[in-house]
């Protein structure tokens, strides 16, 4: 790897995403502001975010300029001739996309889903609704594993490597009808996830469980970011409305 002066001209947080993605993709910090695309083998670094024990067979992530990819040496001589001469960003449309999905179907593996990524921006907004909220933290929140309402706010079971560490309710009297969370993917670094019930959503609830948790989280010196698919414009809009903005897209493989 090339070391790089880290003085650059970027955003607080978006110094932060590069030293979090250059752990997670084997590079250095300046990887994600070349013009060219740049392609690393595949290692466990520690300080990652955690989804899966084992070492990346292939991840590929943008910040909107350049792609950067990770994956076991056997895949390079294809990702070699996939990644030449094209925008890096490019790389992550469909029609570039197919032809890597068969090269993965020859070792057993095939294409996650896109993952579209959100950082905070500056502007911190006020909100208010008009239900009570309560605050859960750490042990608190193990009583609702397993409730089948929350499978975006929290994990579906407690998981030591990326904890659920807060969360947030909204009540219209003793019933829960809205729920944020956030668990801790790597040192520091809180995802939130927000459920809203059926028959209280676009009331802004939503919008303002996110809002607050995502402030209470800076307050603590952490980093919330917050992530969502390509279509869900739903979940979009709660995260613009929040105060988020896209920041970067990641895509991978899993094994069939």
């Amino acid at each position: 790897m090339d070391s790089c002066n880290q003085t650059e001209n970027i955003s607080n947080f978006r110094e932060k995403l590069y030293q979090l993605l250059a752990l997670e993709f084997n590079c250095a910090f300046c990887d994600f502001t070349k013009k060219e695309n740049v392609l690393t083998v595949s290692q466990i670094r520690e300080g990652r975010r955690i989804y899966s024990a084992e070492k990346y067979f292939f991840h590929m992530v943008t910040t909107g300029g350049n792609a950067v990819l990770t994956a076991d040496e056997k895949l390079h001589p294809f990702l070699r001739g996939f990644m030449a001469d094209r925008p890096g960003h490019w790389l992550f449309e469909l029609p570039n996309l197919k032809p890597l999905e068969k090269e993965l179907n020859n070792y057993g593996y095939t294409l996650t889903g896109t993952y579209h990524m959100f950082l905070p921006c500056e502007t911190t907004k006020q909100l208010n609704i008009n239900y009570a909220t309560k605050w859960f933290y750490d042990d608190e929140i193990k009583q609702f594993y397993g409730d089948e309402r929350f499978p975006n706010a929290i994990c579906k079971e407690y998981t030591p490597v990326r904890p659920d560490k807060i969360v947030i309710c909204a009540y219209d009297g003793d019933k829960i009808i809205g729920m944020a969370g956030c668990s801790e993917d790597a040192p520091g670094w809180m995802q939130i996830g927000i459920d809203v019930m059926p028959g209280y959503r676009s009331r802004g609830i939503g919008t303002y469980l996110v809002t607050t948790l995502k402030n209470k989280i800076s307050e603590l010196g952490k980093l919330p970011f917050y992530g969502t698919s390509v279509s869900n414009y739903h979940s979009w809009n709660i995260a613009l409305n929040s105060g988020f903005r896209p920041a970067w897209v990641e895509i991978g493989a899993e094994k069939f």
